[in-house]
């Protein structure tokens, strides 16, 4: 899926877009998709300026962003039918090295199982195929009011 595809399955948009292109989608079961970090980024301003690192809370939003695509694709919705999902929990998030300007994070989720409407993933965000941030996501799909 490229960026046009993505704008159809996500709500979000600049500056909080943070997938830039899916790579694989089995739908009801898992997604790759990366991101490109970039020294432009808004967030690299105050974060740290002598040391620019992603903040490990939008690792975390990129691959719930991630769990958000699979589950418009696997529900056949789109958010402009009037749903989206949530992100209600996270469990297990731990991190394991610094994203800097440059890298490309290689964002993968697996959907694990459904509960009573909770979306359950794994997901897991690797630069350079080294493990930079895991968790487990929940997510929930709620109908809007407009």
């Amino acid at each position: 899926m490229d960026i046009h595809q993505i704008f159809q399955h996500l709500p979000h948009r600049y500056p909080f877009l943070l997938i830039d292109r899916v790579l694989d989608c089995v739908e009801g079961q898992s997604l790759v998709a990366i991101k490109n970090v970039t020294i432009n980024e808004p967030f690299f301003q105050g974060h740290f300026p002598h040391r620019p690192i992603m903040p490990g809370v939008l690792i975390l939003e990129a691959m719930a962003q991630a769990t958000g695509v699979l589950a418009f694709k696997s529900g056949q919705a789109k958010p402009e039918n009037g749903s989206l999902y949530y992100l209600v929990g996270v469990d297990k998030a731990r991190f394991k090295q610094p994203v800097e300007p440059g890298d490309q994070l290689l964002i993968e989720v697996k959907l694990i199982r459904i509960l009573r409407g909770v979306w359950m993933y794994e997901a897991t965000s690797k630069v350079d195929g080294k493990l930079a941030a895991s968790a487990e996501l929940m997510c929930m799909k709620r109908e809007i009011i407009q």
